[in-house]
């Protein structure tokens, strides 16, 4: 037994109010949609058995009709040969085949009425049915443009996340320059260093060698 246990259910079912308390509402109208299909089927094969009937009725109601008027016939015939017993006995069987036409006349009347309730049932079923299909489709767009903006958002979140790194890249080579920049400066500040001392290491070795030669002319 699916969520609807008879057929009024479908038809009185408020689909927005099923659907607004479920957790999954697009599941539910799936499920809703197949229990409509297959109630729908029900109703078709009931129809088209009641029908059936119908026409076996009337086929029925036809029969006896004839045999009524046959058993009308020969009670004026037997009547006009001044056989009254005859004519009394042919109206006898005469109003056996009124009562059982009366019998089938009031069940095709209810077998009318029967087709017509169900004929209007279907159409309110088709109905139901149709509205239901407009809520899937309406989930189902609502799906794709969740989808849709999803992308955008994703596409938009990588296109954010490469400017900030071409950005910070952008950034770094500025530091890297800077940096060596910096480096370059401290190494020709070492160099003018190195120079200055070795300079000045030189003129004390000239000076030393001066004074050594100075001290050979005196001793001399």
């Amino acid at each position: 037994m699916g969520m609807f246990s008879r057929f009024t259910d479908i038809i009185n079912a408020n689909l927005n109010s099923m659907l607004d308390k479920a957790e999954d509402p697009e599941k539910m109208i799936k499920l809703i949609i197949q229990e409509m299909e297959e109630t729908l089927v029900e109703v078709r094969s009931t129809a088209a058995k009641h029908i059936a009937e119908k026409k076996t009725l009337s086929r029925q109601i036809k029969s006896i009709e004839k045999n009524i008027a046959n058993w009308q016939d020969k009670a004026q015939t037997a009547l006009a040969k001044e056989r009254e017993d005859l004519a009394k006995s042919a109206l006898v069987e005469k109003h056996k085949c009124q009562t059982q036409l009366d019998a089938l006349m009031s069940e095709l009347t209810e077998l009318e009425e029967f087709l017509a309730s169900v004929q209007n049932d279907g159409q309110n079923l088709q109905n139901k049915l149709a509205e239901a299909k407009r809520r899937q489709d309406a989930y189902l767009l609502r799906q794709q443009s969740a989808q849709v903006r999803l992308k955008v958002r994703e596409k938009a979140a990588v296109y954010n996340i490469e400017d900030a790194i071409n950005k910070f890249e952008r950034y770094q080579q500025k530091i890297d320059e800077v940096e060596a920049q910096v480096e370059a400066y401290d190494m020709t500040s070492n160099q003018d260093l190195t120079s200055q001392i070795n300079a000045l290491e030189a003129d004390e070795a000239i000076d030393k060698e001066l004074a050594e030669m100075k001290k050979q002319v005196v001793n001399g």
